[in-house]
């Protein structure tokens, strides 16, 4: 029996659809243009980080979820249908989050590494690192098409996508979902923990050493265009990063507590059950919310947002006017 939590997950991801897809298209275009002010190296990252995310609600939210609530019993429950949609739902929230990760350390070595930075730092080396990721995360994924057996057969049709019992007990399945585990979200939450840490501090030794070299500590105000590039770019990073943690955390605490305690909650009305559903919505809205801190941090990309939805309307108003000519 569905609960309250599930009745309001069903206009939930649908809400999330209908912001969720024109937005990240939305980013994708304008970020894709290179006219935000952003270098082409970071522009790659944010791009790949908007397609991955778009991808994820493509997948997860619309092929998965809105079809298990409005569709089911349809063409996607049939088994190899189904287990290719789960292995492409797995893939979208593996490079949603990677690509955070590859971010975070590209901001890292612009900022705290300047040696590095000019081989590093580069719209050739962004390409490589992005699809490297892109491509291990595919190979890593494959085996999870084969976890899946048919819930029923109907006129020797195989239906529904349920985990093979052996997945639970045999080794080698055993320690690829630990593998799994790790690989996604813990790893990716402590390098982003550990890389802003390490970014806070590179620039909070930084600022105090250009500070004594100006002369500010004695009172004198002079702008620092160094540190105010820096300042733009850590407020991006953590921006974008912090709001990574934040809407993934219920989700991990529910996921690491099931996992240690070996809980299996079949009880819908369980609080902890609530709890990593709650978990689960907010995880499924960090697809959503890129675009908009964009928007908050990067006024060249709001300039670039307000073009973009006046242009329709400057251009029926030209065409009238050309008409009444």
């Amino acid at each position: 029996m569905h609960q309250p939590i599930n009745s309001i997950q069903k206009i939930y991801y649908i809400i999330l659809v209908v912001i969720g897809v024109p937005v990240n298209l939305l980013a994708i275009v304008i970020l894709s243009r290179g006219k935000c002010g952003l270098s082409t190296c970071t522009t790659r990252y944010l791009v790949a980080m908007a397609t991955a995310d778009l991808l994820f609600i493509i997948t997860d939210v619309i092929l998965g979820r809105i079809s298990y609530y409005y569709f089911a019993g349809s063409f996607l429950d049939i088994t190899p249908v189904c287990s290719v949609i789960n292995v492409l739902r797995y893939e979208a929230t593996d490079c949603s989050v990677w690509f955070t990760v590859t971010f975070s350390f590209d901001r890292f070595v612009a900022i705290c590494c300047q040696k590095l930075k000019t081989k590093y730092c580069t719209k050739k080396t962004a390409a490589v690192v992005l699809a490297t990721t892109c491509i291990l995360l595919c190979l890593q994924n494959i085996p999870l098409y084969f976890i899946y057996v048919p819930g029923e057969i109907i006129d020797n049709v195989p239906w529904f996508c349920t985990v093979n019992p052996s997945c639970y007990t045999e080794p080698g399945w055993v320690g690829f979902d630990r593998f799994d585990i790790v690989l996604t979200p813990l790893l990716p939450f402590i390098l982003i923990l550990l890389l802003n840490a390490l970014t806070v501090r590179h620039i909070l030794m930084a600022s105090r050493i250009r500070k004594r070299l100006r002369g500010q500590s004695k009172g004198e105000n002079r702008s620092d265009p160094e540190m105010e590039s820096r300042r733009k770019s850590m407020i991006l990073l953590f921006t974008m990063s912090g709001s990574f943690i934040l809407l993934w955390l219920m989700y991990v605490i529910y996921f690491l507590t099931c996992s240690i305690a070996g809980i299996n909650l079949e009880d819908y009305t369980h609080p902890l059950y609530i709890f990593g559903q709650v978990g689960l919505m907010l995880q499924v809205l960090s697809c959503c919310t890129n675009t908009f801190i964009y928007g908050a941090t990067q006024s060249k990309f709001r300039e670039q947002v307000k073009n973009a939805v006046k242009y329709p309307m400057t251009s029926i108003i030209q065409l009238m006017n050309k008409q009444n000519n």
